[in-house]
């Protein structure tokens, strides 16, 4: 399954003059926020949650909050995913990939997820 979401880099920027790291502490991870110290990779970090809810078919809410999915950096820098708190065996995972872009004022991410019931 595939899922993309965009988001106005401005719009992050915003939030945060607004929140603070109180507000980044509403979506992200302390281990996230350690990474993301330019409003674009936060709003990267945003889209990337967001593709990956919608490419597992739930969206953000009762079933997959923003928490229950950390983004991080592989060795090589590419961006990658976790899901924690028994969401991986919920949606039952077999494999993923995920790209983050910022550009022209937007961040975009696209997630494919391939999961034991989309094999089949």
């Amino acid at each position: 399954m595939i899922g993309i979401d965009i988001v106005a880099i401005k719009r992050i920027e915003n939030f945060i003059e607004k929140y603070g790291n109180k507000g980044l502490e509403r979506f992200l991870l302390p281990s996230e926020i350690s990474i993301a110290k330019k409003p674009q990779t936060v709003a990267g970090f945003w889209a990337a949650k967001e593709a990956i809810a919608k490419a597992l078919r739930c969206g953000i809410g009762s079933q997959l909050s923003f928490k229950d999915i950390e983004i991080y950096k592989e060795l090589t820098g590419a961006p990658a995913f976790r899901l924690l708190h028994g969401k991986e065996e919920k949606f039952k995972i077999i494999d993923s990939s995920l790209s983050i872009s910022h550009d022209g004022g937007f961040a975009i991410a696209a997630a494919f997820i391939l999961t034991a019931s989309s094999k089949s």
